[in-house]
């Protein structure tokens, strides 16, 4: 009887540290998914619209979480930028844009990106350059990854809409008044009257 009783306590016991295990294991995991560092989060009072561009926060320039849900029925244009790059010039066309179309709502979501090595340096210093150098005035976020294990996931799900890896900096991708996805521009081939007239359509829509 007492050596029943023996490895009845032995097997609870190794059970309850298989549990015990288990539980720090799941506990883990959920403070391993919370902390991957990504610039945007699901907004869980967007769940409705969770195949739109509304569904996701971002970090702004001091890295205070904005919900993209504020842009709600406008126009978009999401772009990746970098301030040495070839293309950085387009900064002032974008303002253009910017300045031509605000009024009929329309905004750029600019995204500044080292993942190319050239957008190097702090935010404040990328965000003095532009508006310094090409007065910007549209709305300019913290910077981010646009490819790879630490992509944000605003851009996981861009690439979901329009398929395939952020090829350059300068990529661009119009979202209609729905907040859906409606075209996507690689820098090294399209022209920017070709963005413009994505913009257009979708104003006049």
């Amino acid at each position: 009887m007492k050596q029943r009783l023996f490895y009845a306590v032995v097997a609870l016991s190794l059970l309850w540290v298989a549990c015990s295990k288990e539980s720090s294991t799941n506990a883990n995991t959920v403070a391993d998914s919370s902390s991957t560092g990504n610039t945007e989060v699901i907004n869980p009072e967007d769940t409705v619209t969770h195949d739109r561009i509304y569904q996701f926060k971002v970090l702004d320039g001091h890295g205070d979480s904005v919900s993209l849900s504020q842009y709600r029925g406008q126009v978009l244009l999401v772009v990746n930028t970098a301030t040495s790059c070839g293309f950085t010039p387009e900064y002032t066309e974008l303002q253009e844009f910017y300045e031509n179309y605000a009024d009929q709502g329309f905004t750029i979501l600019d995204f500044p990106s080292n993942q190319f090595f050239q957008a190097q340096g702090s935010f404040d210093d990328i965000h003095d350059f532009c508006t310094s150098t090409y007065n910007i005035t549209f709305p300019q976020f913290n910077l981010i990854d646009v490819n790879g294990a630490n992509a944000s996931p605003l851009y996981v799900w861009l690439k979901s809409k329009k398929p395939g890896d952020i090829p350059w900096n300068f990529t661009k991708f119009v979202i209609n008044r729905k907040g859906e996805v409606v075209d996507r521009f690689d820098a090294r081939t399209s022209s920017m009257r070709l963005v413009e007239n994505s913009i257009k359509k979708q104003l006049n829509q």
